[in-house]
Formats: C-alpha cells, sequence, structure tokens
C-alpha cells in the first residue's frame, strides 16, 4: 500500500519559512553564508570595519563591519 505524498505547496512553504528563520540574508558583500564550510569573516573593505559609509549604514556589509568569505583554495 502506498502512503500518500504530502502536498508540494505546503512543503514548499515550510521548507521557505525555515531557510528564512535559519539563514540571515547575504548582504551583497558576502561570498556565502556564514557559517558555511571552508568560509570565515573579513572585515568589510568598502567601510574598513566600521559598518557606517557617510552616517548609513553600509551597503556592502549591512551595517556589521563584516563579511563572509571563502577562505582556503585548491
Amino acid at each position: 500500500m502506498r502512503n500518500k505524498a504530502p502536498d508540494s505547496q505546503s512543503a514548499k512553504t515550510r521548507s521557505t519559512a525555515q531557510m528564512q528563520a535559519g539563514n540571515p540574508p547575504l548582504n551583497p558583500g558576502d561570498e556565502a553564508a556564514r557559517g558555511t564550510p571552508g568560509t570565515g569573516d573579513d572585515i568589510c573593505p568598502e567601510c574598513h570595519g566600521k559598518g557606517r559609509l557617510d552616517g548609513s549604514p553600509c551597503p556592502n556589509c549591512g551595517g556589521s563591519g563584516t563579511i563572509t568569505r571563502a577562505i582556503g583554495g585548491a
């Protein structure tokens, strides 16, 4: 006997909601999501780690002063 497949729309909604809750959006300067293996934090090259440009939050790092970069290489 086969099990009824879950409604694909509700599965998509759940996945999107879970992703939004667990992963903050990437800033333009980020190369990957924070916590991704093979990445690390670096000082934002636009605001030099201050988090602000001309009195406003830095658009590159979102005001944090840091960006996520890929490290290592092969």
